[in-house]
């Protein structure tokens, strides 16, 4: 499936800002499961300096500098991406859960591809007892790592409710246990936590998920949003799983990789700094559209 994308970003300024350094994660991974084919990102008023690189994980980054006073940045950034996610592996002939934890503390690869960034606790997914205790209850015994992270991906799909206005970027994550409610965002940093108290290596993925209108509506022209969903490493043979919490579905076609990290702090679409005295406002635009047109 091949997808165009458009991700626009516009700030608005009460007073004039006279400095702004931006990082932009906004062009599109490609790996096994997707292939950027185009990929542009507009920055208005035009940047001073202009860096790219390739982050720690795989992500490509712009850096860009604006020092000229202005009242509105905007940042418009366009891709056409051919989604080909593999199939899945069969959830019940998937290895053990325990000896996928045995392999990935073994796993010398610390390249982005590879487990061992993905073990470890950081500051957004604090290893915390009962969000451990809570995955523990999905990860029996034996029992194959895919079933397993399935049941813990309905069983937190089931638990907690989706509230855009409970939570905000920096609420930690087991604020957002404790409250049972949440964003795609808190979804996949507490599967991430609890997996990860376990020794399973999990990413955090941002993204975007294709929508599709009521039948006999139009699709709403920058209607639709970024996303957040995990990647579990299953094994040398099965690679890494896309799950979906949010809407309780394996990760497939419908979902397009921007970044993955070990939290939102690795993949955030936008961040920096700017100097300014006044209040901003924010408008984030988002067209996920197919090119087949269904």
């Amino acid at each position: 499936m091949i997808y165009g994308l458009r991700h626009r970003t516009t700030y608005s300024y009460s007073d004039s800002v006279s400095f702004a350094r931006c990082v932009l994660r906004l062009t599109p991974r490609s790996s096994a499961s997707q292939t950027v084919l185009e990929s542009s990102i507009r920055v208005t008023p035009r940047p001073s300096m202009r860096q790219e690189r390739t982050g720690a994980f795989g992500a490509q980054m712009v850096t860009v500098m604006v020092d000229r006073p202005h009242d509105t940045l905007v940042i418009d950034a366009r891709s056409r991406v051919d989604v080909h996610t593999p199939p899945p592996p069969d959830a019940i002939s998937s290895l053990p859960w325990e000896a996928v934890r045995g392999l990935a503390f073994e796993n010398r690869d610390i390249g982005p591809e590879g487990p061992a960034n993905y073990l470890y606790a950081t500051n957004r997914t604090q290893l915390v007892p009962r969000i451990t205790d809570y995955a523990r209850e999905s990860l029996k015994p034996g029992r194959p790592i895919v079933a397993a992270v399935s049941e813990l991906m309905s069983r937190v799909y089931r638990d907690f409710r989706y509230d855009p206005g409970a939570t905000e970027v920096s609420t930690p994550v087991w604020q957002a246990f404790d409250a049972r409610h949440g964003v795609c965002q808190d979804f996949a940093q507490i599967m991430i936590s609890g997996l990860r108290g376990l020794g399973v290596p999990t990413a955090y993925v941002s993204g975007y998920l294709r929508t599709i209108p009521p039948e006999g509506q139009p699709r709403l022209e920058g209607a639709d949003a970024t996303h957040a969903w995990v990647s579990v490493w299953c094994g040398e043979a099965a690679g890494w799983v896309g799950f979906d919490p949010t809407n309780d579905i394996l990760a497939a076609d419908d979902h397009i990789v921007l970044a993955v990290g070990r939290d939102y702090a690795d993949v955030a679409p936008i961040d920096g700094v700017i100097l300014a005295t006044g209040a901003q406002t924010l408008k984030v635009e988002v067209d996920v559209v197919p090119e087949d047109g269904t």
